[in-house]
């Protein structure tokens, strides 16, 4: 028998049918994630950050102008594209990224002046940003007296370790005293002459390089810098000929890179015979697309991520980026470390259930990260991640192909003994 609610006109079958209706818009209710549920703004954001109740504001900080703009470009491009990414999937505790964008154009004063408005000014809850070294420690002392979250994304010396900063890109033991072992190993590398452009990342790198070759008992035969933005190489490519060292070490950035490998081909040296062999450490295949791939076939790269890496992960990675940005785009390890820094500082703040500075920078070590294109990162203690390093060697289409991965991941150890 069919019953009434009191004053219902309408029978409890048709009750009992809204209910189950209702019940059948669960599951897809249960599949939003937990940061769905949004917490109030209040709890959230109790030191006046960027953040409404349906938005969080970020900063993207790089140069698209100057010199670095060939190298940063990429970096822009995977945070957009994890931005994007994390956004459909709900965007981070129930609220949507929003970006403000700013360019540091090549110049380590306007890095620190930009940064500085984006944590004052615009109040956003994290920074994705910088290339060089000289632009992050313009930068940094703004962090730091600001109590602002940088995420940074390239490969460097080290020496460095703040609570404000995220390293995404490997430190000076992960990338050079690896690459350095592996030449010498496996090529029987005995003499290196040391390149770089003239600021504090290649200088510390190559001060590190040669503490290594030389405990190692092996020879520097030669060091040079020359300013950024350089593009007559051919005195030094000159002495390299004279002093014939096994192995070029360089450390040339930015558009420099396009003079120094086209004037090394045109001096006669064919990097496929490998004498000498090149091993850099700054040239990703973003680099890569303004050299030529006919201008640096057969030269080698330590690096922690190719594009042609072959996991899952990198090629979903992959074929999104391409798909966001077009088919003949390259992706380089920079690229992707950027790429990580939108995805760490999502989990660390829902880990920690805020957008609060000080308790991200709590919540930030153990993060673990299973998607990574380059396969997993860990961030450690001292902010930087737990990584692999691998060789690359140079082909014809712009592409790396790995020769060599260390087994283990690398701990991160910004300060290592003896090479201070």
């Amino acid at each position: 028998m069919l019953t009434k609610f009191p004053g219902s006109k309408k029978p409890h079958s048709s009750l009992r049918r809204r209910i189950l209706q209702g019940m059948l818009a669960l599951p897809a209710a249960m599949l939003l994630s937990h940061s769905a549920l949004a917490a109030s703004t209040a709890e959230v954001n109790t030191t006046g950050l960027a953040v409404t109740d349906s938005t969080v504001k970020v900063g993207i900080l790089h140069s698209v102008t100057g010199t670095m703009a060939i190298s940063e470009t990429g970096s822009v491009q995977a945070e957009k594209l994890a931005i994007d990414q994390i956004n459909a999937m709900g965007g981070v505790l129930g609220r949507k990224i929003e970006f403000i964008q700013e360019d540091g154009a090549s110049d380590w004063p306007t890095f620190a002046e930009k940064s500085k408005k984006l944590l004052v000014n615009d109040k956003v809850a994290a920074v994705f940003g910088c290339w060089t070294s000289a632009s992050r420690k313009a930068v940094l002392p703004v962090f730091e007296q600001y109590n602002g979250m940088l995420y940074y994304p390239t490969f460097y010396e080290g020496l460095e370790e703040s609570p404000n900063v995220i390293y995404t890109g490997q430190e000076a033991t992960q990338q050079i005293l690896a690459g350095i072992d592996w030449v010498v190993k496996e090529k029987g590398a005995k003499s290196f002459y040391l390149l770089g452009s003239d600021y504090i990342w290649p200088r510390t790198s190559n001060k590190i390089a040669r503490k290594h070759i030389e405990k190692l008992g092996l020879k520097v035969v030669g060091e040079e810098y020359y300013p950024l933005g350089h593009t007559q190489f051919n005195s030094v490519i000159n002495k390299i000929k004279l002093k014939k060292p096994d192995v070029i070490y360089a450390i040339v950035v930015g558009g420099s890179n396009v003079a120094f490998y086209k004037q090394l081909k045109a001096a006669g040296i064919d990097m496929t015979k490998e004498k000498p062999l090149v091993l850099t450490i700054s040239v990703t295949e973003d680099e890569i697309l303004g050299i030529g791939g006919e201008n640096m076939v057969g030269a080698y790269a330590s690096m922690k991520y190719f594009q042609s890496l072959d996991n899952d992960n990198n090629k979903k990675f992959v074929e999104a980026f391409k798909a966001k940005w077009g088919k003949d785009i390259v992706i380089g390890d920079v690229t992707q470390a950027a790429y990580l820094g939108p995805w760490l500082w999502k989990a660390a703040v829902e880990k920690a259930g805020s957008f609060d500075i000080d308790k991200i920078k709590a919540a930030s070590p153990g993060i673990e990260l299973t998607t990574a294109p380059e396969g997993y990162v860990k961030i450690h203690p001292n902010h930087h991640l737990w990584s692999k390093t691998r060789i690359g060697h140079a082909q014809l289409d712009g592409q790396y192909k790995v020769v060599y991965e260390t087994k283990e991941l690398m701990e991160p150890d910004p300060f290592p003994e003896g090479y201070q």
